[in-house]
């Protein structure tokens, strides 16, 4: 009998040496202090283009670039270098990506201005939750009995002009493997309005921790505290490498249900990050 990835035995928190609290104790107050100033002027922005809307035709979005520096900024101090392969699409539709931890957001933000889509309960965790809700973020229940609710929001997002970035595996790992992907996200696609309308883009991501760590480092899964885990980054992450493989968008009018192309894009980002974790 197969287990869930959830039910694997996470490891304990690492103890930490004294001199690891002291990248704590100075990249702590930065990211917090970059949150919330970059947050509040998302928050200014965001009414600022709610405005141009109304006024202008086509008026750029201003509000999704603070975004991108806030994950460019918190890369940084989280001791990781960005390393693209590729770019996102510019067809409207969603990415889709394998995910190992909460980092995958983060780089996932530096690199596109998307809205995430995440589990229901999320919304109601302290902070995470405000932001975001505040930022676009899709929160959605998962259960069969809300498919057809849940479908209809992503519908309505996705016609509405947004580009959604999705985790069909439908949880996290330690960042050494690719789970198969779950078709029931990609159901919406296949919505009369949106087949021949939306693309899908696969994306493979991928960390390198510095040599002395664990090939696991960056992996937050299972029942492995959040807390604990960020701190632990802070703490030892330095001349870390996240790599972001974006492959050749799909198009769904070319795929005949949601299953094959869940197969097909989980295919193709099995493959990249088999590539990107070769040599490492």
């Amino acid at each position: 009998m197969s287990i869930g990835w959830n039910e694997v035995e996470t490891p304990a928190p690492p103890r930490l040496r004294s001199g690891d609290w002291v990248w704590v104790a100075w990249r702590a107050p930065l990211a917090l202090l970059a949150t919330l100033g970059l947050f509040g002027l998302f928050l200014i922005l965001k009414g600022v283009d709610r405005l141009a809307r109304l006024a202008l035709a086509d008026p750029p979005a201003l509000a999704p670039r603070i975004i991108q520096a806030w994950a460019t900024v918190v890369l940084f101090l989280l001791g990781l270098r960005f390393q693209p392969v590729g770019a996102p699409m510019e067809h409207p539709g969603a990415l889709v990506a394998n995910h190992a931890s909460w980092l995958d957001i983060v780089t996932l933000q530096r690199s596109t201005r998307g809205f995430f889509v995440s589990k229901a309960e999320v919304a109601g965790w302290p902070v995470i939750g405000f932001i975001g809700r505040a930022i676009g973020t899709v929160f959605i229940e998962r259960r069969a009995t809300e498919a057809r609710r849940q479908n209809a929001v992503i519908r309505d997002r996705l016609l509405g002009g947004d580009r959604l970035c999705l985790f069909p595996e439908g949880t996290s790992t330690d960042g050494r493997r690719v789970l198969p992907f779950k078709s029931s996200l990609f159901e919406a696609f296949f919505e009369p309005e949106l087949r021949n309308l939306v693309w899908v883009q696969p994306v493979s991501i991928a960390y390198r921790p510095r040599a002395g760590l664990p090939k696991a480092f960056y992996g937050w899964w299972g029942d492995m505290d959040f807390g604990a885990h960020l701190v632990t980054v802070m703490a030892r992450s330095r001349g870390g490498v996240v790599e972001a493989t974006f492959h050749p968008p799909l198009r769904v009018a070319d795929f005949a249900d949601r299953k094959a192309l869940a197969a097909a894009a989980g295919s193709a980002v099995a493959d990249g990050f088999a590539r990107l974790i070769a040599d490492s």
